[in-house]
């Protein structure tokens, strides 16, 4: 990899990985193993520096400096001697840079404890209140301020700007968190009580932050604050144990932590003088009554935070008030932060007038809430001085020539980019260790640095690869490091350098705040698809019948659990039949899946057997068609990839985001699949933004390492730029050459293209259709990589095909079409999905409604002033001037650009970079942006007459928005004047209720709903699907072809394992109190049902006791029923059935010799030839008098008929 490494390279270990910086309010959060305390005490050393510490306690300084320098000037205050050694408080102008000049101050002042203090995400006035982890955050925060014993102090504190001027509810500081550590006596039900009161809320399953689940001895919570929800297991009234679980399949993870601390998720908790005083309000104001008369029931709200004035004791506070005394403020970049706080009170006046609950009535507010309004900036000045706090600035203007008691100017500059010319980067290393400078450089992973040490090491620079620089680095030597730092500085006057890998790559490496510990790959997912009352589903012996409920019955002295599910009745102006079906025969149902609303089957009638088999005969057809294919593929033999390599795992430690289960689950599946020769046919299906993107980069990654070509196939142009740019940047510290082919392109840079790629000079070519003409010919393709696969049509497919038998192909989709969703359901194509959302992805919040012009302006407000941009989508090429026009009439300041498909493409081009790299703040466009645009500082979305979109069109296109850590907006609009048609009020609402992260495969079922699968799956499908449902169909499509794939390989078709009924006195249930809620009895019932040997029982089990706690009696039967029921299938018995006072055993073949054994082992048991039956007499007790139950019985006849049968016999299905 390189050449041998000269001696200058004094040491060469590899930095250790950096652990996951964790914000729990019990440890002080400003430990941080990164330390670059050395660069810091050089800076202390610089005159400018010196002077600044030497004014500590002044009750005004301006400091100028470059930006990358102002966090130091904090630093230089905050740090012991030779520093300040002063409290100090950092406003910055917005949440990132809030985010980044904390990071930088954890490394340089390692001693002292850092924390920022986030604003909501939501305006004062907003019918929305902020999310809970942001609430948890800001209350732990204010908890240390107010109470500084308990967790230590907090000596930096870092706030945006709107934290700052945003007033406080009085007393928020001694909210008490709901605190247990192990072997903490409390009653499990006066902690749940506590939680309530600190808004937590009550659910029978806990998925999200500020949610909790009480069953049993199981108490479980997620608290904001935590990185995943905490399970406490009490004993009595004595905590036993606490440990994390995963929220994804409700496992418990193998960390455990201290001890539980549960912040509270609302800064307004309904006390009772709270709703005392709602209530009085609500009589005054009876337009208010739908908020304030739930309030006083005790019910939590959207939004009711908007009315804390109204309902909070006390006056405002501001954050300044709650500081320590002297604590120094520092505002950075003064005139950012003076118009964003200006912009800050403008919107939130606006909201107010524009705001839901006022609209109604007039446009006037009926109570005053102007307490909770944002503060001007110099008001809240005026309050810090008053209190005696130093108000100090720095800023990178001054027009002070020279310094004075109020002014120093800082002799820093910032450093050159270097945008990956290494070459430039090394001259300017040298130039600066000839000249005695010290110079670090910083890599936020280890592998990345250990390069750039190589590389330094190679351009015969004297270099020092160091875990962390705690004391002053040495002169002359450029010491390569990890940090967490975003921009680089130098010091001309001490002699000092830093460069971060930003300025030299251009790209920022991995953030280690990113970097938490996920719960490992989910075993089986809980299954939401939830069944509820009068849902239809398909019984597969029955059909399709309509489900009503979940009873428990006692049988034969056992109690049972059973869904009722209605038939057609079986004669005219008969009720519905009825059909039990046993808990434990819960796979055969499925829900129903087709068109609009299917007649309901007769129970015993022929019709279901004959729609079977019609739709079974279409489904041969297809199956042999997909087969051939299939044979295809698994005869050519591809090219077997080898396994990774040091470079493969550089690669993928400098990914910038923390890897889901799932992710990971994929990336090894595709991987498996390159290293085999026969040539891979994966598609992966993921929501939009759920990182399926970085799977492609480290397959075509893998590919090339082989020397293999890769081609990235997508279906639009400003697709190709944005993967182009993707793999790049990813690629940009390796030796390999990737090139865009597409329409932007002239014809003699096509031409250059096609030749170099025939050469095989160009390693990963990203493009359009273009790829897909004869022209162009690849040297060695290894690889084929389509994105949005659902946007091809069946010609380009058909060529890809060809391809294909020959080449590896990876398919990435969000709503899979279903064509797709069938082949890879019935295993032709290998398909990986990935349904957990990247860690910080909220839900975006979905509005749908009218348009109204003061509403959408408040919208595209509320965004700019968070640096975001906006989406506005109009589908109308004539109107969407206009419609641009009336924006920029709305918000004037906002930088207003068009976007639509008839445009010259270079104009196209320019105006959707110019969005990317934020040149304009909103963008008016056709629905171009609908696929596959990634701009993660676009979160708000507007959709213009949002009725005429098709669904899958309209959850595509809100995937655009939400893909960064801010909330999402998206106003779904239509036109108040028009009336809707029923098909779009239908789309509008499903695009209302699916708002989950994830909902996509939600949204692609729905679709074949609301469509009828008519034209999806071609015509003469269709009517089957229809007929028996999409998961039978899958099923049967599934059973087809495994059936030629025997008659091809030559072998016997799998066998569908035989139905066995067990019907014995065994108390084998869920016990409500040990599973409540319908919806998890289900999920358990279903993962019983489907236990096919010992394995299955016992990781059941597991995860029985792991969530639910010690399993009960019935549940330990329920669990011996499924054994004993995999016990007989392997003997060939499908029914043992209790009748009247013996045990009928069928069917069973018993030779003479059997029959005597028969005889002699079991008293009075005899068999009928015939029917190929046994009949037992009940066994009974050691006392000859009480049959057994339960276990014992289930044991007593499975010894007896192993005896009997000693050799097993095949399930005759």
């Amino acid at each position: 990899m390189t050449p041998d490494v000269p001696m200058t390279v004094t040491t060469s270990l590899r930095l250790p990985p950096h652990p996951a910086r964790r914000l729990r309010a019990p440890a002080p959060s400003g430990v941080n193993s990164v330390t670059l305390r050395g660069v810091l005490d050089v800076v202390l050393t610089d005159p400018g520096i010196a002077r600044v510490v030497s004014a500590a306690g002044n009750a005004t300084l301006a400091v100028t400096a470059p930006p990358p320098v102002q966090p130091l000037v904090a630093a230089a205050l905050a740090a012991a001697a030779p520093g300040a050694g002063v409290p100090v408080l950092v406003v910055t102008a917005g949440e990132r840079d809030a985010e980044q000049v904390a990071d930088l101050l954890r490394c340089v002042v390692p001693g002292r404890r850092v924390e920022t203090f986030p604003a909501w995400e939501t305006l004062p006035h907003e019918r929305l209140s902020p999310r809970a982890d942001t609430v948890g955050r800001r209350l732990a925060v204010l908890r240390d301020l107010t109470h500084p014993g308990d967790n230590g102090t907090i000596d930096v504190l870092v706030a945006p700007v709107r934290s700052v001027l945003q007033p406080l509810a009085p007393g928020l500081g001694d909210l008490v968190p709901v605190e247990l550590g192990p072997g903490d006596e409390a009653e499990i039900d006066v902690v749940a009580r506590a939680l309530v009161d600190a808004a937590y809320t009550r659910v029978e399953l806990v998925e999200k932050r500020g949610e909790f689940a009480l069953r049993g001895g199981l108490l479980d919570v997620f608290p904001p604050t935590e990185p995943h929800p905490v399970r406490v297991e009490f004993w009595g009234d004595e905590v036993d144990e606490l440990r994390y679980f995963s929220a994804a399949d409700q496992r418990s993870l193998d960390e455990r932590p201290d001890r539980l601390w549960a912040p509270p998720c609302r800064e307004l908790l309904l006390t009772p003088e709270v709703r005392e005083r709602a209530a009085a309000l609500a009589v005054e104001h009876p337009e208010l009554d739908e908020i304030l008369g739930k309030l006083a029931e005790g019910i939590a709200v959207e939004g009711m935070e908007a009315l804390i004035p109204a309902l909070a004791t006390g006056e405002m506070q501001l954050l300044t008030d709650l500081v320590a005394t002297g604590t120094h403020v520092l505002v950075c970049d003064p005139e950012r932060v003076r118009t964003r706080a200006a912009d800050l009170v403008r919107t939130a006046e606006e909201f107010l007038a524009a705001s839901w609950a006022t609209a109604a009535e007039a446009g006037q507010a009926p109570i005053d809430l102007g307490a909770s309004s944002f503060r001007d900036l110099a008001e809240v000045e005026t309050a810090a001085r008053i209190r005696g706090l130093p108000w100090w600035t720095t800023g990178a203007f001054t027009l002070a020539s020279e310094d004075d008691d109020e002014h120093v100017t800082l002799d820093a500059t910032p450093v050159d980019r270097f945008s990956g010319d290494v070459p430039k980067a090394v001259e300017q290393v040298r130039t600066w260790s000839r000249d005695g400078w010290r110079i670090v450089v910083t890599f936020a992973g280890p592998g990345p640095a250990q390069r750039a040490a190589d590389q330094f090491a190679e351009a015969e620079l004297g270099v020092r690869l160091v875990p962390d620089i705690a004391a002053a680095p040495d002169a002359g030597l450029a010491y390569v490091t990890q940090g967490n730092l975003e921009t680089g500085f130098a010091f001309p006057g001490i002699g000092l350098a830093l460069l971060t890998e930003h300025d030299l790559t251009g790209q920022r490496g991995t953030s280690m705040r990113d970097a938490q510990k996920m719960p490992a790959r989910r075993r089986n997912a809980v299954d939401l698809v939830q069944l509820q009352p009068g849902d239809l589903v398909v019984h597969e012996q029955h059909g399709i019948g309509r489900y009503i409920e979940m009873i428990s019955r006692t049988v034969n002295g056992g109690q049972r659990d059973y869904l009722i599910v209605e038939y057609a009745p079986s004669r005219r102006n008969q009720p519905p039949d009825r059909l039990f079906v046993p808990t434990d025969a819960l796979d055969q149902l499925t829900r129903y899946v087709g068109g609009e609303a299917p007649a309901l089957s007769k129970l015993g009638g022929a019709d279901w057997q004959k729609t079977k088999n019609s739709a079974r005969k279409a489904v041969k057809q297809i199956a042999a068609e997909l087969i051939r294919l299939y044979s295809a593929r698994m005869a050519t033999k591809g090219h077997a990839f080898g396994p990774d390599t040091i470079w493969q795992r550089e690669l993928e430690d400098a990914f910038p985001f923390q890897e889901t289960p799932d992710q990971l689950g994929a990336i090894d599946e595709v991987k498996a699949d390159m290293m085999q020769p026969v040539p891979m046919d994966r598609i992966i299906c993921g929501d939009v933004g759920y990182g399926k993107t970085e799977i492609a980069v480290r397959a075509a990654f893998k590919a090339v390492q082989d020397g293999k070509q890769v081609a990235v196939l997508v279906p639009t142009t400003l697709l190709a730029n944005q993967h182009y740019k993707t793999f790049s940047e990813r690629f940009a510290q390796f030796p390999v050459k990737v090139a865009v082919l597409s329409r932007f392109q002239s014809d003699a840079e096509s031409r250059q293209i096609v030749a170099q790629l025939a050469a095989g000079e160009i390693d990963v070519l990203v493009g359009t259709h273009r790829l897909l003409q004869p022209t162009t010919r690849f040297k060695d393709l290894g690889l084929v990589i389509v994105d949005e696969e659902q946007r091809f049509g069946v010609e380009h497919k058909e060529y890809l095909k060809s391809v294909r038998t020959a080449v590896d192909v990876l398919s990435m989709s969000a709503t899979p079409i279903p064509r797709t969703l069938e082949m890879s359901l019935t295993g032709i194509r290998e398909m990986s999905t990935i349904l957990t959302p990247p860690e910080e992805r909220h839900p975006v919040l979905t509005y749908v409604g009218a348009w109204e012009d003061k509403q959408m302006a408040a919208a595209i407000r509320r965004e700019l002033l968070r640096d975001g941009q906006v989406f506005v989508i109009h589908n109308r090429v004539q109107s969407i001037d206009k419609a641009a026009a009336k924006i920029r009439n709305l918000v004037p300041e906002a930088r207003v650009a068009v976007g639509h498909g008839q445009m010259k493409e270079h104009e196209l081009e320019r105006i959707m970079v110019g969005f990317w790299e934020k040149e304009y703040d909103v963008l008016v466009a056709t629905t171009i942006v609908e696929s596959g645009l990634d701009i993660p500082n676009a979160n708000t979305l507007i959709v213009d007459r949002a009725d005429t979109f098709g669904l899958s069109q309209l959850h595509q296109i809100r995937g655009r928005v939400g893909r960064g850590r801010e909330r999402a907006y998206a106003y779904f609009t239509y036109d108040p004047t028009r009336t809707l048609t029923e098909t779009s009020v239908d789309r509008l609402t499903t695009i209302a209720h699916n708002t989950d992260l994830g909902a996509g495969m939600a949204v692609a079922m729905k679709d074949l709903e609301i469509r009828g699968s008519g034209n999806l799956l071609g015509g003469e499908q269709s009517g089957h699907i229809a007929g028996v449902g999409f998961d039978l169909y899958v099923r049967l499509v599934g059973e087809a072809v495994a059936d030629y794939r025997a008659q091809i390989g030559g072998e016997s078709p799998p066998v569908e394992p035989a139905e066995v009924r067990v019907d014995l006195p065994v108390d084998a249930h869920l016990p409500h109190d040990y599973v409540p809620g319908e919806r998890l009895r289900m999920e358990a019932y279903r993962k019983v049902a489907s236990i096919q040997d010992d394995d299955q029982a016992q990781a059941v089990l597991d995860e029985l006791t792991d969530r639910y706690g010690v399993p009960p009696a019935p549940v330990l039967n329920l669990l011996a029923v499924a054994r004993f029921r995999v016990a007989m299938r392997a003997l060939g018995i499908t029914e043992v059935s209790l009748q009247g006072r013996a045990i009928r055993i069928s069917p069973v073949a018993l030779p003479e010799s059997k029959q005597m054994r028969l005889a002699r082992l079991a008293e009075g048991a005899t068999y009928k030839a015939a029917v190929e039956t046994i009949s037992l007499k009940v066994p009974v007790g050691p006392d000859r008098r009480t049959p057994l139950r339960d276990v014992a019985l289930l044991e007593n006849l499975h010894a007896t008929l192993k005896a009997v049968l000693e050799q097993p016999v095949h399930a005759a299905s």
